[in-house]
């Protein structure tokens, strides 16, 4: 048996985002291909120990944060984003597995360090991905992804050093980053040639063929709505303040034009979500703006949603890649994007979206304009679009390419 074990630090199904969709299609690739991926994790925001879904096995494992004193509302801040766990359980399964050909870590720190501990006693390749988590993230979002557990005493520090945790990507056999911004900055940070750049991909059927009307009835928008959208993370990485600025303004200029904003997707930080709620009140802008729950991804619904929209937007403040553009692409949609991290290599301005200056309201509410009021260039916009995920971002490509850097690992190894 050629078992491939993904190890991300939670993989939740109500908390679905980036990174479960890239493992996720990942291990159906590799299943197609006769290999055996499962994705061993947390419980972290998902208690049950072991699921099979959509024919992946899934298990999880129990854990702490190694800090003294924690909160029930700290630790939730840390399930959903960031929190540097310890789980001595799944580091015993890791080493006790049998038949495995791949470690495959999408985590960093303890965690990680667990990864490739685990790898090294065994004898096995160890290949971790980057998800934008370490050389592409601004000190402010780094500072307050540890805010929950700032003040406490941290007991962990030992594990981090039996697992050597600070060597994980100097020690790995690849480092893979999803992102053409952090690839270029771990090459130069990193004093070894195993840094791959291996972007993320799309199943572009399964966001093709949306039903625009039902979504429209869903979000309760009139048909002849002009809609702009974001369905990504409710996050201050994602600043969707700025774009309910963006469209306020926007809706300011031409108050007679039925404008509309869609901001859904799983909430990581509640307390943002209120401020987005009180911008919203504060601009009078309750009957434009709706904000939608989290959606199963890949599914009716989201096509649907996606499908209501004319534009896809992305404002955010940093971005290690941007899949959710492929899946905008996907749906036949034109986008505008931040100009920033990930997104400036993805997005082309001008041929297949729109970029602007990350954080400048007025450039954004001019982006907004101009696609408003020139249904031919979203047209254009959203057929090259188009042509670029059917050219660069299928699964079967990059799982090919993943192949291959498995493949190097192993002759490395042997």
């Amino acid at each position: 048996m050629s078992r491939i074990l993904h190890v991300p630090r939670r993989f939740a199904l109500d908390e679905w985002g980036g990174t479960e969709s890239v493992i996720y299609n990942l291990c159906k690739q590799q299943q197609a291909l006769g290999q055996h991926p499962e994705i061993h994790t947390s419980r972290a925001l998902a208690p049950i120990p072991r699921e099979v879904w959509r024919d992946i096995p899934i298990h999880r494992y129990r854990y702490c944060y190694p800090f003294l004193g924690l909160s029930e509302a700290e630790v939730h801040a840390l399930d959903k984003k960031g929190g540097n766990l310890l789980s001595l359980d799944l580091f015993g399964h890791l080493l006790a597995a049998r038949g495995v050909r791949i470690y495959h870590a999408h985590v960093l720190k303890r965690m990680g360090g667990a990864v490739l501990t685990a790898a090294r006693l065994r004898n096995k390749p160890c290949v971790v991905t980057l998800h934008g988590n370490i050389f592409d993230v601004p000190a402010a979002e780094a500072a307050s992804i540890v805010e929950a557990q700032a003040g406490h005493f941290e007991w962990g520090k030992p594990f981090g050093a039996l697992f050597r945790s600070r060597h994980l990507l100097d020690d790995a056999d690849a480092v893979l980053c999803v992102g053409f911004s952090e690839y270029e900055k771990a090459r130069a940070a990193l004093a070894h040639d195993r840094v791959y750049h291996l972007p993320n991909g799309v199943t572009a059927a399964a966001f093709a063929g949306g039903d625009r009307a039902a979504g429209r009835h869903a979000l309760g928008w009139p048909q002849d709505a002009i809609g702009f959208g974001c369905l990504s993370r409710i996050d201050p990485q994602k600043n969707q303040l700025l774009l309910v600025e963006a469209f306020a303004a926007l809706v300011a200029a031409e108050p007679q034009r039925p404008f509309r904003l869609l901001l859904g997707g799983p909430v990581t930080a509640p307390a943002y979500q209120q401020e987005l709620l009180d911008l919203i009140r504060r601009c009078q802008l309750e009957s434009h703006v709706t904000l939608h729950p989290a959606v199963v991804a890949e599914s009716a619904l989201h096509r649907n949603l996606l499908a209501a929209l004319d534009t896809f937007v992305l404002p955010s403040r940093h971005e290690p890649f941007g899949i959710v553009i492929l899946e905008a692409w996907a749906a036949g949609l034109p986008v505008i994007a931040s100009n920033v991290g990930g997104l400036a290599k993805l997005v082309t301005h001008e041929h297949d979206g729109l970029h602007f200056p990350a954080g400048d309201t007025a450039d954004l509410t001019a982006a907004l304009a101009r696609l408003a009021n020139d249904p031919g260039l979203r047209r254009a916009l959203a057929a090259a679009g188009q042509v670029t995920v059917a050219r660069d971002y299928t699964w079967q490509a990059v799982s090919a390419r993943l192949e291959d850097i498995y493949q190097t690992c192993e002759a490395r190894h042997r």
